[in-house]
């Protein structure tokens, strides 16, 4: 029996990781991920599904990153009715990140209509909270590691990878075949999450090649974080930190903690202006199951990763604009994490005048961004219609990145079981994706290609 997958996403971009699986009867999604980035792409989220979502048996979710879950809600309007399979900490991190994308995607409509910054009138959300929150029925949480029986000849099995909490490859037993859907590789060696797990490869293995073509620099990131902080606060200022809720904000507060128990930094007030930060650690603080040994042996040991002195959570908004009257020495961690928007711009516009003040940025700022903008050296930044004089020191660590670099990609390659029948390269830039895709041929001889999107391979 012949099985097909038609590459729907992530296919030629990194975003909008979506492949429709099928074996003639059934039909599966493999995540269902929002386009972003470039208008070219962005635009596809409006285009009719190429498929019936009524016909959808499954869908089965890597991670709960906004580019593997972001279109759930706008299938399910159009009629998707199927069981939402994936990890437990993947399904409460969807219902967070899912809710909060509805709500951005009403007022970034609402905005569009008030400045009539629009080609449609009256501009429409991709979909609503509501939309959101109704899609969240159709989640089902499923242990990890332990084959699931979707229908008599479809079994699939999740496997940790490392890359924020619940994210997982899938094995998918299907027609006789096996395909292996890597999903989003994580770090190694990194705190808190176990490495990626080597899978069992079969007839196909699609392979994510974000940093396909580059390696992460080695950099001693606590080092860098305690000069930081320590040349901050000797002179009297505050650190500004932008940074993504989920994953890279329980990273953080576990390098401070650690440098705060050695004694490495001073001992300033960890505040964190974030709701969804808030929400996101405390499902981080639940799912133990899924930490490394060392993170595993300091709770043995009485203490938490994210715990730490002088650690505030900041949920209320009014406690978030006091903020703006404390002169002392702290550190600030507020999303978003590329400011893009969010309570992070007014925290940037009331600070970054002041030269005792250091914003550090923590992940990657895309071109054209104000942090790219900023760290590029201008002397004025835009923020909510002003032009503000920029006198903090910016500063940036460039090693915390969730997304495994081309060596750990081919370590991970190598830890797999078999060899698959083929390999398909996604997830990647064209220049990324050709050249891992170059690394794996030479390495392995495997038969590799580099899908098109919308491209349907059999398998």
């Amino acid at each position: 029996m012949s099985v097909t997958v038609t590459f729907l996403g992530a296919a030629g971009t990194v975003t909008g990781s979506c492949y429709l699986v099928s074996d003639g009867k059934t039909s599966l999604l493999v995540d269902c991920g929002i386009f972003q980035g470039e208008r070219e792409w962005r635009e596809k989220n409006w285009e009719p599904p190429r498929f019936l979502p009524a016909d959808i048996s499954a869908v089965l979710l890597t991670h709960a990153h906004i580019d593997h879950i972001g279109m759930l809600p706008r299938y399910h309007r159009f009629g998707l009715k199927a069981p939402v399979y994936c990890s437990p900490a993947t399904a409460e991190l969807t219902k967070l990140l899912l809710v909060d994308s509805g709500s951005l995607q009403e007022e970034e409509a609402n905005f569009r209509a008030k400045h009539k910054r629009s080609r449609h009138d009256p501009p429409l959300p991709l979909y609503t909270q509501r939309d959101a929150a109704d899609s969240l029925e159709l989640l089902r949480p499923t242990p990890v590691g332990t084959p699931l029986q979707i229908t008599d000849s479809i079994v699939a099995t999740w496997t940790p990878m490392g890359h924020i909490l619940g994210a997982c490859s899938i094995a998918l037993d299907i027609g006789g075949k096996r395909i292996v859907f890597s999903g989003d590789i994580g770090r190694y060696g990194e705190p808190i999450l176990v490495d990626p797990m080597p899978a069992q490869l079969g007839d196909l293995l699609v392979m994510e090649s974000t940093y396909g073509d580059r390696v992460h620099p080695l950099v001693d990131t606590e080092e860098m974080l305690a000069e930081v902080v320590t040349g901050t606060a000797k002179h009297g200022g505050m650190v500004l930190i932008p940074s993504f809720a989920v994953g890279r904000t329980q990273t953080l507060l576990y390098h401070l903690r650690e440098l705060k128990k050695a004694k490495r930094i001073p001992d300033i007030p960890v505040i964190v202006d974030s709701p969804m930060a808030l929400d996101a650690t405390d499902i981080y603080r639940r799912h133990i199951d899924e930490y490394d040994a060392e993170s595993k042996g300091l709770l043995n040991s009485g203490f938490h990763p994210f715990t730490l002195p002088k650690l505030y959570f900041i949920r209320e908004r009014a406690e978030s604009i006091a903020l703006n009257s404390i002169d002392e020495p702290m550190i600030l961690i507020s999303a978003s994490g590329m400011l893009s928007g969010g309570r992070v711009l007014h925290h940037l516009k009331n600070r970054v005048s002041d030269p005792r003040n250091t914003v550090l940025f923590v992940g990657f700022q895309p071109p054209g961004s104000r942090g790219y903008w900023l760290k590029k050296g201008n002397g004025t930044i835009r923020i909510l219609g002003e032009d503000i004089p920029v006198r903090a020191r910016i500063a940036e660590i460039s090693g915390l990145s969730a997304h495994a670099d081309r060596n750990e990609l081919m370590r991970w390659a190598r830890s797999c079981v078999g060899t698959p029948g083929k390999v398909a390269i996604v997830h990647g830039e064209s220049e990324s994706a050709q050249s891992f895709a170059g690394d794996l041929k030479r390495e392995f001889g495997w038969n590799v290609i580099i899908p098109t999107y919308g491209e349907t391979v059999e398998v």
